[in-house]
């Protein structure tokens, strides 16, 4: 029998899968194992595809605990998101632009689409409240691998310069080390997009068990870190190759960076005039 990825469902929609009648569980089995060739059909093309009528298609959405159809295709959309791969993003950058090089303004607008709606969901007040929280931490571990490694160190680099206690885990055993340390004095911020990388997941757990503020940052509420974290910042990283775009993540850190400069800004400002004299006249630099 095929693999299911079904196990990566939300608990709920999985449980209610289990109502269906095994029939119907194998009709809409394909939907969610391969949501991306699904999500942007009606109910008739999706029910043709199928092989079954429109009419069962809406009983088995209503049994999976959605109001409608239109509901099950965003839950649709969340999970091509979370199981997308390289093969899946890289064909999106197809061009309406005339031109051999349209593939370069088309990455441009994908970070750009990336950063509007980062730009229109991002709550001021609650990055405002975790900035606080972050200078109250006794410390701040930040939990990240693979390519969302630069991101945990960047914001550590950050943090640091503020004088902040703050501590990067990019590796399996790093990870499980810090998180084990934590108090429920501490912060994690766990990075990790799409499905979500073990060690990272399991890290943040093991911080949440130990009674850390966890705080995640993902793509999509579908991700394992938002189902376990006490918040979500949501960031997309939609590209048009066969990469992921960190241009948004990017710029959500830069966001928290700028708010915590600005809740205690009289302290900022002499760090900051500190580091101006090391920029002028410190052995770093390059000097003819």
């Amino acid at each position: 029998m095929k693999r299911s990825n079904t196990f990566s469902l939300p608990v709920n929609v999985q449980e209610r899968l289990g109502r269906l009648t095994a029939k119907r569980q194998e009709i809409v089995r394909p939907v969610l194992e391969q949501p991306r060739g699904f999500v942007l059909l009606s109910v008739r093309d999706m029910a043709k595809r199928l092989k079954t009528d429109p009419a069962t298609i809406v009983r088995i959405v209503r049994v999976l605990g959605f109001a409608n159809f239109r509901e099950f295709q965003q839950h649709l959309h969340d999970l091509s998101i979370a199981f997308a791969t390289s093969a899946d993003t890289m064909p999106t950058g197809d061009s309406t632009r005339v031109g051999l090089h349209s593939y370069v303004a088309d990455s441009i607008e994908r970070d750009l689409k990336n950063l509007h709606a980062l730009k229109n969901t991002l709550n001021s007040v609650r990055l405002e409240e975790l900035a606080k929280r972050i200078y109250t931490a006794r410390r701040i571990v930040i939990l990240a691998g693979d390519l969302a490694a630069f991101l945990a160190e960047y914001l550590e680099y950050q943090l640091t310069l503020l004088g902040l206690p703050t501590f990067a885990a990019t590796s399996a055993g790093r990870t499980v080390h810090l998180a084990r340390s934590l108090t429920n004095s501490d912060l994690a911020i766990a990075i990790s997009f799409r499905r979500g990388l073990k060690q990272t997941v399991e890290g943040a757990k093991l911080a949440k068990d130990r009674g850390a503020h966890l705080v995640a940052i993902t793509d999509t509420f579908l991700s394992p870190l938002a189902r376990i974290a006490h918040e979500t910042f949501l960031a997309g990283i939609e590209a048009t190759s066969f990469g992921a775009s960190y241009v948004a993540p990017v710029a959500l850190l830069n966001s928290l960076l700028a708010t915590c400069g600005q809740i205690r800004s009289s302290e900022t400002l002499q760090i900051v005039r500190e580091i101006s004299e090391e920029q002028r006249h410190g052995y770093r630099w390059f000097h003819e």
